[in-house]
């Protein structure tokens, strides 16, 4: 009988491969795990020497074992590979360790926009800041300023198609904040479950940085869908906690108000100080503004 070329043999030994890749329970690979994964069972394979990796990747594409996507950063491209079925959320946050869903993705998950975004957001926290920065008081006029500005936003977008869809992914570094309100979630979206912020940091998430979440009529729409799903005091805890330079609990107390709840509710904002005119999102050409929180809005909201 002819000696079987490597080739036959990963025909023979593709049922092991595939039950192996199972035992894993993952199923998004990199390309240094795919690497790993042959060299650690190449000798229980009995896969020959010479096979190489491009020619073991090679056969479990054309056998269907994986499926092999291309991600576009602005950097570098990064490849990953499918066993079986995967989420765009899943290979979102696989680009970067650590990594969560958060803003309109988080509202999506759950189910506090009827919009499907088109985009999906993730945030990496950057390191700790271990030096105290001195905290000066604000100035009335720098405020003006900044919100005068467009949003600054990320220019780190990833881009990759799954099922002939094309998708886009906001690489955000947020400020420390030691993942306070990220847990693990199982979604009807999701094959496996992922670390996603909670109802009460995402609403603090989307009003900090309303862009990443469809603009302030979404905000203020996942707030009214919100209500009685949420903790407002977990809310206001974990706001003290991330210890924002800007007044964002006035404009938590706005959108509360906007929502239609309860004056026992926005009675808990009467803790926080309001010392200055602050600003619902940034470059707000056609103002209102509210006596009671200090707020410039968008007219008609």
């Amino acid at each position: 009988m002819p000696r079987l070329n490597r080739f036959q043999i990963l025909q023979h030994v593709k049922p092991l491969i595939t039950e192996h890749l199972k035992s894993l329970n993952q199923n998004i690979f990199s390309v240094s795990e795919m690497q790993r994964i042959l060299f650690e069972n190449r000798t229980k394979w009995t896969l020959p020497k010479i096979t190489t990796f491009d020619e073991f990747i090679s056969f479990l594409k054309d056998k269907s074992v994986i499926k092999e996507i291309e991600v576009e950063t602005p950097q570098r491209t990064i490849i990953r590979y499918i066993f079986g079925e995967a989420s765009p959320f899943e290979i979102a946050v696989s680009l970067r360790k650590n990594s969560y869903l958060s803003h309109y993705s988080a509202l999506f998950l759950h189910q506090l926009t009827q919009n499907v975004p088109k985009n999906i957001y993730t945030n990496l926290e950057q390191r700790p800041k271990y030096i105290e920065e001195e905290k000066n008081d604000m100035l009335q006029e720098d405020i003006d300023l900044a919100f005068s500005r467009p949003m600054r936003q990320t220019n780190q977008i990833a881009r990759f198609t799954l099922d002939n869809k094309e998708y886009k992914v906001y690489l955000l570094n947020g400020k420390y904040q030691n993942k306070l309100g990220v847990k693990k979630m199982v979604s009807f979206e999701l094959s496996r479950p992922l670390e996603v912020t909670n109802i009460e940091r995402t609403l603090i998430d989307v009003v900090v940085r309303p862009l990443y979440a469809g603009g302030v009529e979404e905000v203020l729409e996942a707030f009214k869908v919100a209500k009685g799903k949420f903790s407002v005091n977990r809310l206001l805890s974990y706001l003290k906690k991330m210890d924002y330079k800007y007044p964002y609990h006035q404009l938590i107390g706005f959108y509360l108000e906007k929502a239609g709840y309860e004056e026992r509710i926005l009675s808990l904002l009467n803790k926080f100080e309001i010392k200055y005119d602050f600003y619902l999102t940034y470059q707000i050409h056609d103002k209102d503004y509210s006596d009671r929180w200090r707020v410039y809005y968008p007219r008609g909201l």
